[in-house]
């Protein structure tokens, strides 16, 4: 049976999955940070690897970033623009940044959302490729780093 279905709107929903949840795999990111406190999700778990923390601030900046680049901006995060710092690891500030992450995933899911299906095709500024495979790769991206953070709350022993 074949659907019908606007591509913007699939792609909005698969964002929204893997961020939300209601995923076929497991648990979306932000059922995974459900039960992680403010200690945890500062704790280098593993040498010379990102924190819990540190991988929500890294998505967050890459919705931003695609949030830019479907703005028409020519933007790539580098440096603590691609992982911010993680401030001072109180409860108050953690509970800050899972909100400032939803929020700015709440943009993008809606920018997405309401795109017209030919801008799908259009390259991405800066980029040798389109909006549809940055898209893709965001979706990627976010349960690339939840299956990081799956494995750092094993590797905590936060089950």
């Amino acid at each position: 049976m074949k659907r019908s279905r606007s591509e913007p709107k699939f792609l909005a929903d698969q964002l929204r999955r893997a961020f939300e949840g209601d995923t076929w795999h497991g648990p979306a990111l932000l059922e995974l940070l459900q039960d992680v406190d403010a200690a945890t999700a500062a704790t280098k778990q593993l040498p010379n690897i990102h924190s819990i923390w540190e991988l929500l601030l890294h998505i967050a900046a890459w919705d931003d970033a695609a949030i830019r680049r479907l703005s028409g901006q020519k933007w790539q995060p580098t440096g603590q623009a691609d992982f911010p710092p993680v401030p001072r690891p109180t409860e108050a500030a953690w509970r800050k940044a899972i909100a400032h992450a939803t929020r700015t995933h709440d943009q993008l899911i809606k920018r997405v959302a309401t795109l017209p299906e030919s801008k799908l095709g259009e390259r991405v500024p800066g980029k040798r490729y389109d909006f549809y495979f940055m898209l893709h790769g965001v979706v990627q991206h976010e349960l690339y780093h939840a299956g990081q953070i799956a494995i750092l709350k094993k590797a905590g022993r936060i089950e």
